[in-house]
């Protein structure tokens, strides 16, 4: 099974959830400290909560599409590469409190997408100790400051490569 993940960043994560909880009739799948996420199953989507700072609007942290296996995500690679797109691969990667296997591209108005499967539970909401510490699930504020530095001729994923980041976005 697939479905999409809508992740945001939101200032005021109890209401957040009180009012995902409403619009989709469903509580959340799994809650951790600045952390939530929604299993819908109608419309089949994954709906991410991650604590952001108090008083800022509600955005977009990345998107995704949650697929069944490692293959799959092999697959999606493979199949993303022939395409022509950059991409940036993380495996047995600790993200949003799960141990996961993905592959990053980034669209053209810089939105990030992960093609990923949930291999186990993990105890972090991060990644590993070289990454920022809130850094999650290719999170915008991943690697800003070395992306944004990237040459015009370098992709997303290509800057985010070529400075040593341990994330993907």
């Amino acid at each position: 099974m697939s479905r999409v993940q809508l992740a945001l960043r939101v200032a005021d994560l109890e209401a957040s959830i009180a009012f995902y909880s409403k619009l989709f009739n469903a509580e959340p799948a799994k809650r951790r400290d600045g952390y939530a996420n929604f299993a819908v199953t109608e419309p089949p989507l994954k709906l991410v909560l991650i604590e952001g700072e108090a008083g800022e609007d509600t955005r977009l942290d990345h998107l995704g599409v949650e697929v069944a296996s490692t293959e799959q995500v092999h697959a999606a690679t493979t199949r993303l590469k022939d395409a022509g797109l950059a991409t940036f691969e993380e495996n047995d990667t600790s993200c949003c409190y799960a141990l996961q296997d993905k592959v990053w591209v980034t669209g053209p108005g810089k939105e990030p997408w992960e093609v990923y499967v949930v291999k186990a539970d993990a105890d972090t909401l991060g990644r590993s100790a070289d990454s920022t510490p809130d850094a999650c699930c290719g999170t915008i504020a991943c690697c800003t400051p070395d992306e944004q530095a990237a040459g015009p001729d370098q992709t997303s994923a290509e800057a985010k490569v070529a400075a040593g980041c341990a994330c993907g976005s």
